[in-house]
């Protein structure tokens, strides 16, 4: 890969000078108003509540016969009304909030800047064959479906099987809408050319198809947090079975319709580098261009590339950390380092014992898979599963979320567009080296080897889902060069889990870019926050820290230090005397 040209150079330069001003337009830029305070309307805080809570049934497609419109039409209704609900949020002036409130005012902003952007420019609708998979047989670990997904999802893992006669009604109805969503689905496509969302969208809908077809089989498991159960429709209605069938062959037709059209579309599909500065910027709170992006996710390839071989010269002289053997010996390994793990975390003062931290973690654990049959992840947890145990701080957040919600009305319920990816997905990335700096591989020196490799897997990863978004890489390019930058081989470019990353991440834009980003904002939050801690005379405690970090919500990162920092102007930025 070489050392940055000039201008990578000269863009990293400019981080640390551009950092506070880039901070400051994003937060009270967001609190412009762009219309005059209606003279009616209170301006207190219960008001935004209830705007947000209207326009969250606004953001859904209306529903024809049980099926949402997602026709140009409708989505063109849909983007005729959006100025009015912006000028209803406008028109309430948060200034003299708490921050609190403040920020959670920002985030519904972000919202509607999120849905003007998938009218403007994602239009997954229009453009992603993929978007028309709805059918989901097992929580994700984060707060929501990654990417861009249609209403409503049907959550196979919120179901209670065997099922009773009104959960069995329910399901029937969603099920027996798949085939005319299908049927509206091939007419919104038609004019789409996005070349590699359909070649590659193609596997999203066959995965839905298995999914249909175990449920019918009764062959399927259906996994929610912490908990695992049998799907079986074998003893339900006729409609009920009449309605997986159904779904079923619609799904399978699709999917011809699909393999049919796809090699006659030539077109791009990433949404530039303009557009996607401008949604990190107004919707994630990414305080990033797409060209400062690059440089930060290069230079942290570069840091964990360089720090692997570091860490393999200090080890030179210890046996390698071979894989488990086989699935007893992993079964084992698993189980055992579930409980140092969750040991550690308690004792060492990180976390607080939370009764839902263990039965999270536990099913998680996975199983044996044979050494020809392992893709990157598993490369990783046979041989170390507390790499993984410590990015699955995703499922204590879910965890926290359903036993402790936070008291915002705004913020208990998962943000729209992804919103919280840097917090999730960033600071789960953050807490695997976390981990390793407080001590949790002081017995085990080789397995800090792994966190290396991971970190540059994740930045291969997104960096590669940069130049993807500016139409520089295709996917299958984007795969080759994911596969190179990841160490030991243990990528490769068309194995399912890489295919399946660098799709999510061009049908969600910022979301491959977002583990390292996110990583990085959450550690100029501690370095801010250790900082003040500093100014004021008192040690940085890390269990303290994490109290404070974890209560704020699933929010992002940046939205969070205006109230752990309270004066913050970001770290290295100018301060007051």
């Amino acid at each position: 890969m070489g050392y940055l040209n000039r201008k990578c150079r000269s863009v990293n330069m400019r981080l640390q000078l551009c950092h506070a001003m880039a901070i400051a337009a994003l937060f009270f830029g967001a609190m412009r108003s762009g219309s005059a305070k209606a003279a009616s309307e209170p301006d207190d805080y219960p008001v935004l509540v209830k705007l947000f809570q209207q326009w969250r049934e606004f953001e859904h497609p209306v529903m024809k016969n049980n099926v949402p419109d997602y026709s140009a039409s409708a989505m063109a209704a849909k983007a005729a009304a959006l100025p009015r609900w912006r000028e209803r949020l406008d028109a309430i002036d948060p200034k003299s909030w708490p921050m609190e409130e403040q920020n959670d005012y920002k985030l519904v902003k972000a919202e509607m800047n999120g849905l003007d952007f998938n009218l403007r420019v994602l239009r997954p609708w229009a453009r992603d064959p993929a978007f028309y998979v709805n059918i989901f047989p097992s929580r994700s670990d984060i707060p929501w479906r990654e990417g861009p997904v249609p209403y409503p999802e049907i959550e196979l893992y919120n179901y209670h099987f065997p099922l009773d006669a009104d959960a069995q009604k329910d399901l029937t109805t969603k099920l027996g809408m798949i085939p005319a969503l299908l049927a509206e689905a091939k007419e919104n496509l038609m004019a789409s050319n996005a070349r590699d969302l359909w070649v590659y969208g193609e596997e999203e809908l066959r995965n839905q198809s298995h999914t249909l077809a175990a449920l019918e089989a009764g062959t399927l498991t259906v996994r929610t947090l912490g908990a695992h159960q049998h799907a079986d429709v074998s003893g339900t209605s006729q409609e009920l079975r009449a309605a997986v069938a159904g779904a079923r062959k619609a799904t399978d037709e699709f999917i011809r319709w699909l393999e049919k059209l796809a090699p006659t579309k030539t077109g791009l599909s990433g949404v530039g580098k303009e557009n996607y500065t401008w949604y990190q910027q107004n919707v994630h709170f990414i305080p990033y261009t797409w060209d400062e992006e690059v440089v930060l996710l290069r230079r942290e390839l570069e840091r964990a590339q360089s720090a692997l071989r570091l860490e393999e010269h200090h080890n030179r002289n210890l046996p390698p950390l071979e894989p488990a053997a086989d699935a007893a010996a992993f079964d084992k390994m698993a189980h055992d380092r579930l409980d140092k793990f969750v040991d550690f975390l308690i004792k060492q003062e990180i976390i607080p014992d939370k009764p839902y931290i263990k039965p999270a973690l536990a099913e998680e654990l996975g199983h044996f898979i044979p050494a020809d049959q392992r893709v990157f992840f598993s490369q990783v947890t046979h041989r170390e599963p507390m790499l993984l145990l410590s990015h699955d701080y995703h499922w204590i957040d879910l965890g926290r979320m359903r036993d402790e919600p936070n008291p915002s009305p705004i913020r208990r319920q998962a943000l729209l567009s992804n919103i919280w990816d840097n917090r999730a997905e960033g600071f789960a990335t953050a807490f695997e080296e976390l981990m390793m700096h407080v001590g949790l591989y002081d017995d085990n020196p080789r397995a800090r080897e792994l966190v290396w490799i991971m970190l540059a897997n994740r930045a291969a990863r997104g960096l590669a889902s940069l130049y993807v978004q500016t139409n520089q890489f295709t996917l299958e390019q984007a795969g080759q060069f994911q596969a190179e930058w990841t160490p030991r081989g243990w990528a490769k470019a068309k194995d399912s889990l890489t295919v399946f990353e660098q799709l999510l991440y061009l049908r969600q834009p910022g979301y491959g870019s977002c583990y390292i980003t996110g990583k990085m904002l959450a550690d100029e939050l501690i370095t801010d926050y250790a900082h003040q801690q500093d100014l004021a005379g008192k040690p940085f405690v890390l269990r303290d820290f994490m109290d404070r970090f974890n209560n704020e919500g699933m929010i992002p990162v940046s939205v969070m230090e205006l109230e752990m920092v309270p004066g913050s102007t970001r770290a290295f930025g100018p301060r007051q005397p």
